[in-house]
């Protein structure tokens, strides 16, 4: 009753009858998943590869390394690719939401939010810190491959967890700006037009990556390292195009 008498009455029966919370804290929980495996997927390549150090005389192949990295690609992409049908199925099925969230569940995740994406940027620096410490600090690994793998998988390791944390609590982010939700999926909104520009061009960033990487496996037999780098600059050129495009995106 002092909810009426307050003017709370949509906060009070509004409620989620299309499960979007548990849709999207899915979305959230298996696409960070899914990108962390591919940076895990380099970080485990390039550590077996590393082996070679201990075993100079019969040194494992780089095509062994490659398909290692491939294990881990195949399964990541699987997962990017199956939760974001699930998406789109969704947001097809539900283009409008209501927005029942409360302003204090808003408040307490904004505050876990600027937290945890802060943990995250703080790992990616003390990250590149740690690398040129431990240059500076082990001159022999200057030279050596096989040290160097091992140094650029811990490298790799720190972005994994880094990465997933930061695309966590990003979609956890979006999944409480409802509003944006739903200019998203208004086919007639500017937001939805540059959604669809950046779907576009990153689906054609990937392609030109794996055709370099096939490219280079098939004609000079480079299947291994450092040819499997060319799937994580593809992933860094998508982050830097999904910025510049939705730049503006209110």
């Amino acid at each position: 009753m002092d909810d009426l008498v307050q003017g709370d009455v949509s906060q009070v029966y509004v409620e989620d009858n299309t499960n979007y919370d548990k849709h999207y804290n899915a979305f959230s929980k298996f696409t960070s998943l899914g990108i962390a495996l591919i940076f895990l997927g380099l970080s485990s390549t390039l550590l077996v590869y590393g082996l070679n150090y201990f075993f100079e005389d019969e040194p494992i192949k780089e095509d062994f390394c490659g398909i290692i990295f491939l294990i881990f690609l195949v399964i990541g992409v699987a997962i990017l690719t199956l939760f974001g049908i699930r998406s789109n199925d969704f947001k097809k099925k539900n283009p409008y939401i209501v927005n029942f969230y409360q302003e204090e569940e808003i408040d307490n995740f904004n505050k876990k939010f600027s937290v945890m994406i802060t943990t995250g940027i703080s790992l990616y620096i003390i990250n590149f810190i740690l690398i040129s410490g431990l240059d500076s600090l082990f001159p022999q690994i200057d030279g050596n491959e096989y040290l160097e793998a091992f140094e650029m998988s811990f490298f790799f390791l720190i972005i994994a967890i880094a990465t997933a944390i930061i695309v966590y609590f990003g979609t956890q982010k979006e999944k409480y700006n409802i509003d944006q939700y739903n200019q998203l999926n208004d086919k007639n909104s500017e937001a939805y037009k540059k959604g669809s520009l950046t779907e576009t061009v990153c689906g054609c960033i990937m392609l030109i990556a794996t055709i370099l990487y096939l490219i280079a496996g098939f004609v000079f037999d480079g299947w291994g390292m450092p040819y499997i780098i060319v799937f994580a600059v593809g992933g860094i050129c998508c982050g830097i195009a999904s910025i510049v495009i939705n730049s503006k995106r209110s």
